[in-house]
């Protein structure tokens, strides 16, 4: 217990270094094919090259900032899945860092903890290893906090830049970030009965040293950043519109679920331990979030401000995720972080008495998020029995990209393969294989005129119609893309493909391999 207490003591008076955070993010990168979303992000990108600007297209309800960040990141680094998760990484550790700028508000204890805890938890690793929009929107949804609180309890020009580009930021992420702005909103009268109730000792706002020129100045900078990426800079005009019509659309996929309807209590199950052998999750996801949610019905309890606004801001996100039926797992990271202030803020509302037993609680479920981080990231990323890893790629699809980008990286010739992909949803191929121009893609019941080709890969009820007209020698496999796809046929060019399968003859003999 005498370690436990120390080790949480000794952080509390040093400082937390985001190296820890870049440590997890960068360490094998690389250790998992792209995910389903990942790949059409890669696609979208691919997209912006051949235009010259990104289409925003309103029923995405995907903002284009991810886009072009990460065409800057394929342009400086390749098209490969390093440099399509860098960015993403690099946001995590801004999210990490911007968690310890809570200090002038929460204090210096409670914001070391919410950084540590956000730093080994199993979902800000995992989708901060993830091309995702999600981290983008966690990191301005945090500066947007911090410009509300630092504008109450400051009222400097520069927390009115925090807030005014993080709203813009908010809205070039993602659509969901209605849902932050309106629970932002909406705690605040929340806070103020909550006030009458329990008063604050800081409930008083500052003085505003901010101008309105200042004022004019940050909202024109947020609009003209807007209006910059969503016209396709300045290509694209009709996007801009698409801000507000994507609404539609996102509200009637937010009701019916569209495949990934899940039950209210989604989220809590999501965190809570599941006690199955062999499962990162075995002790929880995330005990410190599920903790701080229990500490949130005492947020009458704390007296800084800023602590019982992030507690009833955040009840109101979770609400609000939990009332949308459509809900897939990395939405957590939007929403769980303020929970990570009030599990910190444990240490303020226990009894002195207690204080040695909460240090010790504490260190045990961050102990326990560190181990559950280590084996879902770096054993478990493609095990689809953990209920963060959803559609992820298997390794499978390595059956068909190691060889085949094996030789391209050899002799650039091999990029000029034909390849036949008769199947449905086969992201992220169409990424991965982007620069093999003679690629084909078929689904809805259309095939190629001459199906021999360099590489196919035939949906599990075609393969006998594909076969009956194949005249070439191949090599087969089974290969499954992700879970709830039925398995598709490999099949690799002898000619080509021989030297991968040393000593072995052809699996397949078409009619004319003679």
């Amino acid at each position: 217990m005498r370690i436990f207490v120390r080790v949480v003591r000794e952080i509390l008076k040093t400082e937390i270094k985001t190296e820890e955070n870049a440590l997890a993010g960068f360490f094998w990168l690389g250790i998992k094919p792209p995910h389903f979303d990942e790949g059409i992000n890669g696609w979208f990108v691919d997209q912006l090259v051949k235009n010259g600007y990104y289409k925003y297209d309103p029923t995405n309800y995907h903002g284009p900032l991810h886009f072009y960040v990460l065409l800057l990141s394929e342009s400086l680094f390749g098209r490969n899945v390093w440099a399509l998760r860098l960015p993403v990484v690099l946001v995590s550790i801004g999210c990490v860092w911007l968690t310890l700028k809570f200090e002038a508000l929460v204090g210096r204890t409670v914001s070391r903890m919410a950084a540590l805890a956000m730093t080994v938890s199993p979902a800000f690793v995992f989708y901060g290893r993830y091309s995702i929009h999600e981290v983008w929107l966690v990191l301005f949804s945090m500066m947007f906090i911090v410009g509300l609180l630092g504008l109450w309890k400051f009222g400097t020009p520069n927390y009115l830049w925090y807030a005014g580009m993080s709203v813009a930021g908010m809205i070039l992420s993602k659509e969901t970030y209605i849902i932050h702005l309106g629970c932002a909103a909406l705690a605040i009268p929340a806070l103020m009965i909550s006030n009458k109730l329990n008063l604050l000792p800081d409930a008083k706002p500052a003085r505003q040293t901010w101008t309105y020129v200042d004022l004019a100045i940050v909202s024109g900078v947020g609009i003209a950043i807007i209006v910059f990426f969503y016209s396709g800079t300045f290509f694209h005009w009709s996007g801009v519109k698409g801000i507000w019509q994507a609404y539609k659309p996102w509200f009637a996929t937010g009701e019916q679920g569209h495949g990934h309807e899940k039950p209210w209590y989604y989220w809590l199950k999501l965190m809570a331990p599941s006690f199955e052998k062999g499962r990162a999750d075995y002790l929880g996801y995330e005990l410190p979030a599920l903790a701080g949610i229990v500490l949130c019905l005492f947020c009458q309890s704390f007296k800084n401000f800023s602590l019982r606004y992030l507690a009833i801001y955040s009840i109101g996100t979770l609400v609000a995720y939990s009332y949308v039926n459509y809900k897939t797992p990395w939405c957590i990271i939007s929403f769980i972080w303020p929970f990570l202030f009030t599990f910190g803020a444990a240490v303020l509302l226990i009894p002195p008495r207690f204080l040695r037993a909460t240090y010790v609680v504490s260190a045990l479920f961050l102990c326990v998020s560190l181990g559950s981080t280590i084996w879902l990231n770096y054993f478990r990323c493609t095990t689809d029995t953990e209920p963060y890893v959803y559609v992820q790629t298997y390794n499978d699809i390595y059956k068909l990209t190691k060889p085949l980008l094996q030789l391209a990286k050899r002799n650039p010739v091999y990029y000029q393969l034909t390849g036949h992909l008769i199947r449905s949803s086969v992201y992220p191929l169409p990424w991965i294989l982007g620069d093999f121009p003679n690629v084909g893609y078929y689904e809805h019941g259309n095939m190629p005129k001459i199906l021999d080709a360099d590489f196919l890969l035939v949906e599990q009820d075609k393969i006998k119609e594909v076969e009956s007209k194949l005249k070439n020698a191949y090599y087969t496999d089974t290969l499954t893309i992700r879970n709830y796809q039925d398995p598709s046929k490999l099949y690799l060019s002898a000619k080509i493909f021989r030297e991968f399968f040393p000593g072995r003859s052809p699996d397949f003999a078409g009619k004319g391999s003679g």
